[in-house]
Formats: C-alpha cells, structure tokens, sequence
C-alpha cells in the first residue's frame, strides 16, 4: 500500500513501515534501549530524506516513551528529581544540537553529517555490545562469576553543589547529571535518538542509581528530551509528518508492549550479540550508501503531489497555515496514545489477574 507523504514529499509503504517500526519495538522493549538508532536508517534506506526522518523519529520516541514512562509511574519506579535535573542538561544540550543542526543545513551538509554521525555511533556501540555479548556468553559457558563494583569514581563526582537525592538514596553534585543530560540532549538533536543507549549506561555506572528506577527515569528524561526536539523541529523546519509519525508511534508503542512482556520470560543478554551484529550492518550499509553509492540518483514520484488525499491536504494545509498549532498536534498526538497504550496495558493486566484468581476459586 503505497502512499505519498504531504510533508516529506515521498512514496511510502504503509505496511512496510509498520512492520519495521513493530520490530524495532520489540528490540526496544526486550533490550531497554530506544530504537531511534535503528528505526531512523531504516527509513533514510527506504527513501525518507534525513533532514525528516530524524525529526519524526524523534517525535515518534516521544510517543513510546510517554507510554514506558506512564507505566513506571504507576509502579512508582522513577527518580523525578534526578530526572529533572538530567532534563536541564538536556534542554540546553538539544538547542545547542538544534543550532548545529541548522548550520549544517544552511550550508547544504546536514544529510552528510547525519549519516556519518550513525556511522561511527552504531560502529562504537556495535562493537562494545559484540565484545561484550561474545564475552558474557563465554563466562556463561565457563561457569565465571566476576563480582562488580556498584560503580567506579570518576573526576565528575568531584564536583560541586552536591544534592540528596531521597528516591535514588545518592548525595550527587547537580552537574554529573546535568553534563550527562548535555550530551544525551546535543545527539538527540542532531540524530533523531532518545539517547537511551548513552543515558542508561552513564546512570548505572556514573551516577550509580540503583537498576529499578533506570528505566522509569530514563524514559522519563526522554519525554522532554525527545519534545523539544521535536517541537524546535516542527517550528523551524516544517519537517514533522502526522501521517509517517502516526504509522511509526502505532508500531512501536506495540512493539515496545510485546518486547517487554517477551523480556519476563527470555534472558535477553543471550540476544545481545545479534543485536550488535545488527548494529554494525546498519552501520556498514550506512557508510555504503554515504561514499559509494551517492552517485545513483533517486527518484521521487512528485507527481502524486498534484493528487493528494483529503487528509493529506488537511495535514499540507494545517502545516503551512499554523505551524504552532501543528507542531503542537505532533506533541498531543504522541500524548495520547502514549498514555492510552499504558492505560491498555495496565487494564488488561488487571483483567488478567481476576481471570486468574476467579479460575483458581
């Protein structure tokens, strides 16, 4: 089912797109990392220009995110205050990426940057998860227990203004997690990520926070990451799409759901090195596609442009007309199915213990 996007000008199909953003859930809900890292290659591959895949894949994130964050909440694992102060981070680190982002693009240079930013990013963490993987299943075969410290001192918990911290029982200068939310905010604006995959291991090996909350907060701190993105997105650039955000929030937030509840019955570091290998092949076909096939001319069907549908003239019009109303419409969007996956979730959970309890009587 193809269909042309009134925002970002391309062919797309519908169900392909779907399916790829179910399966990237999955690996997002059974790893506990964001698939921003994979799902925004997926769609530069399948023709999306990268000056509009990150920012829908961001507001996409934003979406999953809401809904893993509702359901930490209800469970009352998550260290708000901690979070907050990673959000401040954050904050100043998405508008300096923003400002990096747009020089770029005004020189012409924004796609390039992209593609080489996933390069190097997927290749690094490719690496330390293979290595890794490869070492774990090792240890597992050998029967080797390697006793960890909680976490290492680094000269960044030197610093001062130290905070108490009630939920997490730390006492941390403020600036170990503002910096840490600096440089999660600065990739997350430049690469469409949730920058998950940064934050959680800084949380348990820097800050030191115990492992119950690291999920909830980091989701949490995500939220206002992955919003500001996407609102300075929808506001300078007009780059957001209802239509390909709508298709990629529905996949994942499902996903998400279904890779979680496979996570409670499989030990998911037995997968950690094909998800590497994984990574790397992103990576290798991104580099691929970078310096030796740029060449090859893609074309665009344009001419469905002249046709579009009711509802993709409804979302070309509200774009032009009201940005403002637009972009936040992007946000709404992502907030209430966010939330609504949760609520789902948690009423069937519901339903599923008093059908247990009702078949035990």
């Amino acid at each position: 089912m193809e269909y042309f996007l009134p925002i970002a000008e391309v062919t797309i199909n519908i169900p392909l797109i779907f399916i790829l953003s179910l399966v990237v859930g999955i690996l997002s809900g059974l790893f506990g990392v964001g698939g921003g890292f994979l799902m925004t290659p997926f769609l530069i591959f399948m023709g999306v220009p990268p000056v509009y895949a990150v920012p829908n894949e961001a507001n996409n994130i934003l979406g999953t995110s809401i809904s893993g964050s509702t359901t930490h909440y209800l469970k009352g694992t998550l260290d708000y205050k901690m979070g907050l102060m990673i959000v401040v981070g954050g904050t100043v680190g998405t508008i300096l990426g923003i400002l990096t982002f747009t020089y770029f693009k005004d020189i012409g240079k924004i796609n390039i940057v992209i593609s080489l930013a996933y390069m190097y990013v997927l290749a690094i963490i490719g690496s330390l998860m293979l290595v890794q993987g490869v070492s774990e299943i090792d240890r597992a075969r050998k029967k080797i227990v390697i006793k960890k410290k909680l976490h290492d001192h680094y000269w960044i918990h030197g610093l001062p203004f130290r905070m108490r911290f009630n939920k997490s029982r730390l006492y941390e200068s403020i600036f170990t997690p503002i910096i840490i939310g600096l440089i999660v905010g600065f990739i997350a604006a430049i690469m469409g990520v949730g920058g998950a995959f940064i934050l959680v291991p800084a949380m348990i090996y820097i800050i030191g926070m115990p492992t119950k909350l690291i999920p909830g907060t980091s989701l949490f701190v995500t939220i206002f990451i992955s919003a500001i993105v996407t609102i300075l997105h929808a506001f300078n650039y007009g780059s957001i799409d209802l239509i390909l955000v709508t298709i990629l929030i529905l996949g994942s937030i499902l996903g998400v759901q279904v890779g979680q509840k496979i996570g409670e019955y499989v030990d998911s570091s037995q997968f950690k090195t094909i998800l590497a290998v994984l990574l790397l092949l992103v990576g290798i076909a991104i580099a691929y596609d970078t310096f030796f096939a740029e060449d090859i001319i893609k074309e665009v069907n344009n001419g469905n442009a002249e046709n579009l549908g009711s509802l993709a003239q409804f979302v070309k019009k509200l774009s032009d007309d009201v940005p403002v109303l637009y972009g936040m419409a992007s946000i709404v969007l992502a907030l209430v199915l966010g939330v609504g996956a949760a609520i789902v979730r948690k009423q069937i959970s519901i339903l599923r213990k008093k059908y247990a309890q009702s078949m035990k009587k």
